[in-house]
């Protein structure tokens, strides 16, 4: 038995490339940021970012190419793929990709960038409603 299962937790280096294939299948690209911080030998902070190359399909390639944005914090489930190709002068290229399947938005809340557009409920005030005497509750969460 084998398994291929990698998580990444980071930030999205620049704006989705977003395609669509003659058969209509959406296809997305683009590079994430993984950091690492520690403390070397003379308690200098130092922080080592990895650079991933991500691919999304169908359905979630959709919603990266209406959510998504360079800087957008995400948390990515997928696997390790690495393929090749011949260049223009015939030389074998190499490239590794992390195909992700699961993906869930992060972020502060508050953060326009990475919300859905808001619906068309009106806002919870924490206010009594005279017309049929309920109490909305006031969302006072820190975050």
């Amino acid at each position: 038995m084998s398994i291929n299962k990698v998580i990444l937790v980071g930030n999205v280096g620049k704006d989705p490339d977003v395609r669509y294939l003659d058969s209509g299948v959406a296809v997305a690209n683009f590079p994430f940021a993984t950091s690492e911080t520690y403390k070397n030998k003379n308690s200098e902070k130092v922080t080592t970012t990895e650079w991933h190359n991500i691919v999304i399909w169908r359905g979630l390639a959709e919603i990266v190419e209406k959510y998504v944005k360079k800087g957008s914090q995400l948390y990515l489930e997928g696997k390790i793929r690495t393929r090749s190709w011949d260049d223009r002068d015939g030389n074998k290229r190499y490239t590794t990709e992390i195909v992700a399947d699961t993906m869930q938005m992060l972020g502060r809340r508050g953060d326009e960038s990475l919300a859905p557009p808001p619906s068309e409920e009106k806002p919870s005030t924490g206010e009594t409603n005279e017309e049929d005497n309920t109490t909305e509750e006031t969302d006072d969460l820190p975050f």
